[in-house]
């Protein structure tokens, strides 16, 4: 077809069709503002950290500067204390998108069938997303403390006087389930949306070619959203794995629930430490973005046949 956005040559190469050759130039045009923006504020911080990074240097003793070069990256990526908040940051990541995700497809999957109280339901729903990150960071704290909280009211098999933040994995859980109540309502509205795209005459075809509920969503529903999946995984993963909040307003860092971005925090805010602070934000940003090309690659999404062209 002459309207389709890949065709065929006679070697097998793909040849893009002038429709998506147009498509995409046009894209290029409508996201360059918002690109040249984000630049013109961000470019000078970067650089700034990367100049910052080459140095040995503290705020308690600025006249001491001195060229390290690569020596605070060395540094940082030899210590066993970055590869642990690194492991930590990339549990918090995992788990929390994961339930984010079963949890925010039922979300959408209510929202999006409900036919009474629909504006109320999807208002309900987004609610925890509306709140101030370090104000449910608070309540979440209550709610685990041993001594007045609701949860070990709530768990009696697990004593009274259980201390959540006495060890890392109650810890850990803790904060993840704080994560979890707060930005599931943002997954779930992410998918809502790819659950609009979904054809309804392709589910009711499966159900007349005798489809059962799960083939359906397996086979019709979820292929088709595809696309709104990677780009709800990809921005929850990247809030995610630069997790702060909760865990300065929950445990301060302490009993190995420290991340990569509260690590960064401590040496830059707490110890002064400009040089070492400034090397550790460049990992972390490169690491973000190593974190969004593995997530574009596994889902392998054509925006096109996203598109439904032909």
């Amino acid at each position: 077809m002459s309207t389709a956005t890949e065709v065929k040559t006679h070697k097998g190469a793909p040849q893009v069709s002038d429709r998506a050759r147009a498509e995409n130039t046009l894209g290029q045009k409508l996201v360059a503002p918002a690109i040249i923006l984000m630049l013109v504020v961000t470019a000078f911080p970067m650089l700034r950290a990367l100049y910052l990074s080459a140095f040995n240097y503290s705020l308690t003793a600025p006249e001491d500067r001195e060229f390290v070069g690569l020596g605070n990256y060395v540094t940082a990526l030899t210590d066993s204390l970055f590869w642990r908040d690194t492991g930590i940051t990339v549990l918090y990541m995992l788990v929390t998108v994961a339930f984010e995700l079963v949890i925010g497809f039922a979300f959408a999957m209510v929202m999006h069938k409900v036919i009474f109280a629909r504006g109320i339901i999807r208002t309900s729903i987004l609610i925890p997303y509306g709140i101030i990150t370090v104000v449910s960071g608070f309540a979440w704290q209550f709610a685990f403390s041993y001594q007045n909280g609701f949860i070990n009211q709530w768990l009696p098999f697990i004593g009274d006087q259980f201390n959540w933040f006495g060890e890392t994995t109650p810890a850990v859980v803790a904060i993840m389930v704080s994560e979890i109540w707060k930005t599931t309502p943002f997954m779930s509205l992410l998918l809502l949306a790819g659950l609009a795209q979904v054809s309804e005459d392709m589910i009711e075809a499966a159900k007349v070619d005798g489809a059962t509920w799960w083939q359906r969503l397996w086979r019709v529903i979820l292929p088709n959203m595809r696309a709104a999946i990677m780009v709800a995984v990809l921005f929850r993963a990247l809030d995610a794995y630069r997790i702060f909040d909760n865990i300065y307003v929950m445990t301060a860092g302490s009993v190995g629930t420290e991340s990569i971005s509260f690590l960064t925090y401590r040496q830059t805010i707490e110890q002064f430490q400009l040089g070492i602070g400034s090397a550790l934000s460049v990992l972390l940003f490169l690491s973000v973005l190593l974190i969004a090309w593995l997530i574009v690659k596994l889902f392998r999404v054509d925006l096109a046949q996203a598109r439904q062209e032909g």
